[in-house]
This record gives C-alpha cells, sequence and structure tokens, in this order.
C-alpha cells in the first residue's frame, strides 16, 4: 500500500553555484561515495533526498548522510540507508521505497514512493542483491525475520493504518536555504 509520495525539482546551475559558495554543504548533504559524482548527479541526488523526505511526511529521524543513493548492476537507483534514518524509515512501517531521478535541460528532478505492508524482493534490494536497511526489519535478511521483528503485513480484510506524520526535527536544518543560512550566519 503507498502511504507516501514525494517529488523535488532542483535548478542545476543555482545549486551548483551553491556548492561552489558554501564548500562546506558537501560533506553535511551527501555520502563520501557520493560527493565524487558530478554537480547534475548530485543535483539529482539531493532531489532524491528531499524527495524521500516528503514522502516520509517530514524530517523527523531523517539526516542527510544516512541517506546514500546507490545503483543496481542495471543502473537502477535505490536508497541505501543507515543509521538513524533506517530505523526510523522501518519504524513508520515503510517496507519498500521506489525511486526515479533524471536530470536534463538545467534541471533535476526525483520522485520516490514509499510503500508499507509489501516486501517484494525487488524493492528491498540494494546494489548486488544485497538487503537493504531502507525496508522493515523482516527483508533485512532477505528471507527470514529478524530477531524480534514485528510483522507489517495488513491483516485480511483490513488495511494497515498509514504511517503518523512526524514533526519536524529539533534543531536539524531540513532545507538547502535553511543549511546555507546556517554557513553564512
Amino acid at each position: 500500500m503507498i502511504v507516501g509520495i514525494g517529488v523535488d525539482v532542483v535548478d542545476v546551475p543555482r545549486f551548483e553555484a551553491t556548492l561552489a559558495r558554501t564548500p562546506r554543504l558537501l560533506p553535511r548533504l551527501f555520502a563520501p561515495a557520493e560527493r565524487l559524482l558530478k554537480p547534475r548527479s548530485l543535483a539529482a541526488r539531493y532531489a532524491a533526498k528531499e524527495a524521500l523526505i516528503k514522502a516520509l511526511g517530514g524530517s523527523d529521524g531523517v539526516h542527510w548522510t544516512d541517506i546514500e543513493i546507490t545503483s543496481e548492476p542495471s543502473g537502477r537507483p535505490v536508497f541505501s540507508l543507515g543509521g538513524e534514518t533506517a530505523d526510523s524509515v522501518s519504524a513508520r512501517g515503510i517496507t519498500a521505497l521506489h525511486l526515479s531521478m533524471s536530470h536534463d535541460a538545467g534541471l533535476a528532478t526525483a520522485y520516490v514512493i514509499a510503500e508499507a505492508g509489501t516486501t517484494a524482493p525487488e524493492a528491498r534490494t540494494g546494489p548486488a542483491g544485497e538487503a537493504a536497511r531502507a525496508v522493515a526489519p523482516e527483508a533485512r535478511t532477505g528471507t527470514e525475520p529478524a530477531a524480534g521483528a514485528r510483522d507489517v503485513s495488513p491483516a485480511r480484510g483490513a488495511a494497515p493504518e498509514p504511517p503518523a506524520a512526524p514533526a519536524a526535527a529539533a534543531g536539524e536544518p531540513t532545507s538547502l536555504a535553511e543549511i546555507t543560512r546556517e554557513d553564512t550566519a
């Protein structure tokens, strides 16, 4: 069941200028492997992270560098989540995240769909078929439930309750504008 949808668009030249003006943004927004990418790819990844936050209903428990966008061997982008972000996504009952990104004509865009109650193998694995932490605990091993994992499947005939919209993270910047203001203040 779809429980969240997020979309974001980034102006690539403006994003590139912001990174040039405020170099400290790079390690605050991106995982080490992402920092090596071209600006248009970074802009698409930034859009993906923003779209993920929108699909989750807010940024509570989400940290920029806990979100890494990697690729399957086919080139399909997937989220590789770690730390508190992975725990927060799991706690919200989200069992699958779907991501599409693109960049063209100076714009980067990303679209994210968050699902609860499904554990389709193609939706729960990351690069090289490794189980991603972006899904419910029982999907982490690929087949057996993790110790203490809860069943997130809906009861027959009953729809699962969507996750509650979280409050904004206390004190943590949630947008590029807020992060830039912090660095220039």
